[in-house]
């Protein structure tokens, strides 16, 4: 009784002014320190110096402006959130519906959805094709470039977009019914058949199991309905191994032909609104770019158009690659300065050793080569950007043939370097 008696005191006592219930009872156990704040609520483009100089060198000085709004925009702070929530719920995939019909349809989180209704609507998706003037590639890598840092996953399905049209345009009577659907500035998420919508997203289909990136290697076949040759229906049958957004509303696929190896334009349903049987296998798991669904297809008789000469499938969509390729430098580089700008705001409110970590003088160079990595690779992208440009001229014509492959290759290979190095300079909440 008497402990129970010394608790009821206890209880009844006036405590010390500077005695709080919460401290009595240690509720509180520490005050948060020598931490930083997030970043966010920032302007992504006033504050990339390399960027804006950039921009205006190479063409997009008149772009300053709305790249600017933009670039506040998504700095913010709910805006930011959307690429997290992205990623922390990624796509899952429904091959049937719960009455045993095959649906093959992949569900997003709405930050997503609000991820790509952005890009549709700045145009990231298709401007330089609906209002082509100087400039205008090296404004759309600007804005890719800012919005990249907010979510890699849904530039996929922006990309392929964009960088289908040049080889959808080598067949015209596809391009006339599909472009202007394709470069229209609105975002229809819906799996219903290309006719019903107002705004489409397109998709690559390429890679199998056997040959990797050697597509001569593929085994998939097609087959004509009727007539042959370009322009004319197929029906494709095979396995890929890397389809990336599947929830797109038509791809170009390699298949075998009769005259060799040729591109189809094949859509998730038929234009007399069945589903045309593409039909997804698995969601692959991935290391990171968790936001964006990559899969394996089969094509069990998928209709598909035949896309430019039989046989010369491989010639039809290299420029679909070296578009991708192009926007592969963009998406990396912006990678690279997510990683600088967060190992810098990091740095410069973190304390060891009696100093910010910014001051002292190892992190310093740590931190200087993070910043000149990311500046090099934001100024060779913009640089490739009015190579885009300026394709009448012979010299930056194949500049953007050869020298975007070099590029890719390069930027691309040195990012996860990058991001290693600036995850060490935050320590292990970087790695967390």
């Amino acid at each position: 009784m008497s402990d129970l008696s010394d608790i009821k005191a206890t209880d009844q006592r006036t405590p010390p002014s500077s005695e709080t219930p919460s401290t009595r009872y240690l509720a509180v156990t520490h005050e948060v320190i020598n931490q930083p704040t997030e970043l966010a609520d920032y302007n992504l483009y006033t504050s990339d110096v390399a960027l804006r100089e950039a921009t205006a060198r190479e063409g997009a000085a008149w772009a300053d402006t709305s790249l600017q709004a933009f670039g506040a925009r998504i700095g913010t702070a709910g805006y930011l959130e959307l690429g997290h929530l992205a990623n922390k719920y990624p796509p899952e995939l429904d091959t049937h519906d719960r009455f045993g019909y095959r649906v093959d349809l992949v569900r997003f989180h709405p930050a997503y959805h609000t991820l790509m209704t952005t890009a549709i609507e700045e145009g990231l998706h298709a401007s330089p094709w609906t209002d082509p003037g100087p400039g205008a590639h090296v404004a759309r890598a600007a804005r890719c470039y800012l919005h990249g840092q907010v979510d890699a996953g849904h530039g996929c399905p922006i990309t392929m977009t964009f960088a289908v049209v040049p080889s959808l345009r080598l067949q015209p009577s596809l391009a006339s019914l599909w472009e202007p659907r394709i470069t229209t500035r609105i975002y229809d998420p819906r799996n219903v058949p290309a006719a019903q919508k107002s705004g489409l997203t397109m998709g690559m289909a390429m890679t199998e199991k056997q040959g990797g990136s050697d597509v001569r290697a593929n085994t998939t076949r097609a087959w004509p309905t009727g007539a042959e040759g370009s322009g004319e229906a197929y029906e494709l049958v095979g396995h890929k191994w890397f389809v990336s957004a599947p929830m797109c509303d038509g791809f170009l696929a390699l298949a075998h032909a009769g005259g060799g190896l040729s591109c189809f334009l094949v859509p998730r349903w038929r234009p007399d609104g069945t589903k045309n049987p593409m039909q997804l296998q698995r969601l692959k798991k991935k290391m990171g770019n968790a936001s964006n669904a990559s899969s394996e297809v089969e094509l069990r008789g998928a209709l598909g158009w035949m896309v430019g000469p039989e046989g010369k499938g491989v010639r039809t969509i290299i420029e679909m690659v070296a578009m991708t390729r192009f926007d592969c430098m963009v998406g990396s580089s912006a990678g690279m300065r997510m990683a600088v700008s967060q190992a810098l705001h990091h740095c410069r409110q973190r304390k060891a050793f009696g100093a910010l970590l910014v001051d002292q003088p190892l992190m310093r160079n740590v931190l200087a080569d993070l910043a000149l990595e990311s500046e090099a690779a934001t100024t060779l992208s913009m640089r490739f950007a009015r190579a885009m440009d300026s394709r009448a001229d012979e010299h930056e014509n194949f500049l953007v043939r050869i020298g975007t492959a070099v590029a890719k290759y390069w930027i691309c290979k040195r990012t996860p370097q990058h991001a290693f190095e600036a995850m060490e300079c935050i320590g292990g909440s970087g790695v967390m």
